[in-house]
């Protein structure tokens, strides 16, 4: 049940009302953003939300049952608040989102919550994003469970892999692009980072990961699966963590960890499947 005071109920019982809708936007970092669709900034509580023009919230749908309810927000990204280079860092992925509706005129009267959930996908048009609100029904819509695959369906590293992997410091020394550098420093074989996890610790990067797609130990070259949102500097440091191609080979014989193995490498496959008596 929604709570409301009783002022703003009879606002909104009224033949003309002066609502605002709120959206309060709390990145996992803990940095809090608010907006408002009214025409002057507005400050409730310890949050101030701004009319910079950066909301356009569609109408909220609701359906009974277990539907999944959704709500779009479309915003500009030239918007002082939210920006192309924090969507593209990552920082408002699985950010919470709550949706208020206010009196503008009187915000003694409190605020009703119309929303709680977290951002589901972001996409980008142009100069627009939007930004797709993903509530708690959404939980009930994922798989559940455990799935029969050739691969290992468990990370290196991980409790069920049981292997202990140790990361190794290192240090940027030349520049390609955003996606390629070279660290002279590293001595591993080729292919030992190949799916690993590096992790930036100094630069415009700091605090950001991404998957490395090749290690080359020849050139000492790391190539990233996607290039970094910012700038890649000679002197950055970083943490990278070996990588696993999850297959049963490789988890034998290089890990020598095949009784944990979490595949099915002897699956038949969809051949064999769809095989009938001749």
């Amino acid at each position: 049940m929604k709570s409301i005071s009783s002022t703003l109920q009879a606002h909104l019982n009224g033949e003309l009302t002066t609502l605002a809708y709120l959206v309060k936007l709390t990145r996992a970092d803990g940095v809090v953003k608010g907006f408002t669709t009214h025409d002057q900034n507005l400050t409730i509580g310890d949050t101030t939300y701004n009319a910079d023009g950066a909301l356009t919230p569609s109408a909220i749908e609701s359906r009974a049952g277990l539907a999944v309810d959704n709500l779009e927000i479309t915003g500009i990204l030239d918007s002082a608040d939210i920006t192309d280079a924090d969507i593209e860092a990552g920082l408002y992925d699985f950010a919470r989102v709550d949706v208020y509706a206010c009196n503008w005129a009187d915000l003694t009267q409190g605020v009703v919550q119309l929303r709680r959930g977290w951002l589901g996908q972001v996409t980008r048009a142009n100069t627009h994003y939007v930004a797709e609100l993903r509530g708690l029904h959404d939980l009930l819509q994922r798989p559940v469970g455990d799935t029969y695959t050739p691969e290992c369906r468990f990370d290196l590293g991980d409790s069920r892999c049981g292997v202990a992997v140790a990361t190794k410091a290192g240090s940027v020394t030349s520049v390609t692009d955003n996606a390629n550098f070279f660290d002279a420093a590293q001595t591993a074989a080729t292919g030992v980072y190949n799916y690993g996890k590096l992790t930036w610790l100094t630069g415009a990067n700091a605090g950001q990961s991404m998957e490395v797609k090749n290690w080359d130990g020849t050139q000492q070259l790391f190539t990233l699966w996607l290039p970094m949102p910012n700038m890649i500097s000679i002197g950055d440091t970083y943490n990278v963590a070996p990588g696993c191609d999850k297959r049963f080979a490789t988890c034998r014989n290089v890990f020598s960890n095949g009784t944990n193995f979490g595949g099915f490498p002897y699956v038949p496959g969809v051949g064999n499947i769809l095989q009938y008596p001749a």
